[in-house]
């Protein structure tokens, strides 16, 4: 499902394929101080909870990675993913593959249906995809994000106001 998209930077972007999950583990490892990104893609992966895969492809290999995963909220929205864990290859940032990866991965998540999409992470960066503070539709995390966790209506009033508490795919509590 998806399309694969070259820019002309000769980056493409495309769903993960059968044989990516060692390169994919390792861009987490490289991006992040720790391996737990990186299992935990292995983790939402063998439990069927990696929604959407997405990689960013260069000349030398998979410099790329972001991953959808369900999410569950207490008033009982539907159709809502979580995105993340996102990484890039140190020696690939700062050339816009993180935000390709993200226009991207909406794209995605958008013909597949999805209605809502949250993201705990930097404020500034995620604003220009559209994202907003996840308190304006009434909504908390699990993890105490404050204002870093935030959502995106991908369907008009797909979240319902005070929906509560969302909670990410169990794997999520193995970091």
């Amino acid at each position: 499902m998806g399309t694969d998209v070259r820019g002309r930077d000769d980056v493409m972007i495309r769903a993960e394929r059968p044989g990516d999950a060692a390169a994919i583990r390792s861009v987490h490892l490289a991006a992040f101080p720790s391996p737990a990104e990186g299992m935990l893609i292995d983790a939402l992966r063998a439990a069927g909870h990696l929604t959407i895969s997405r990689v960013a492809e260069t000349r030398d290999g998979v410099a790329g990675h972001v991953a959808f995963s369900p999410v569950s909220v207490a008033a009982g929205a539907r159709g809502g993913l979580g995105l993340g864990p996102i990484a890039v290859r140190p020696r690939d940032q700062r050339r816009g593959i993180g935000s390709r990866l993200v226009v991207d991965a909406l794209a995605e998540a958008r013909r597949a249906g999805a209605r809502f999409i949250v993201v705990l992470g930097e404020p500034a960066f995620y604003a220009r995809f559209g994202f907003a503070p996840a308190a304006r539709w009434g909504l908390a995390d699990e993890y105490g994000g404050g204002a870093a966790f935030q959502a995106l209506e991908l369907t008009p009033a797909a979240i319902p106001r005070g929906a509560g508490l969302v909670r990410y795919a169990p794997e999520f509590g193995q970091l």
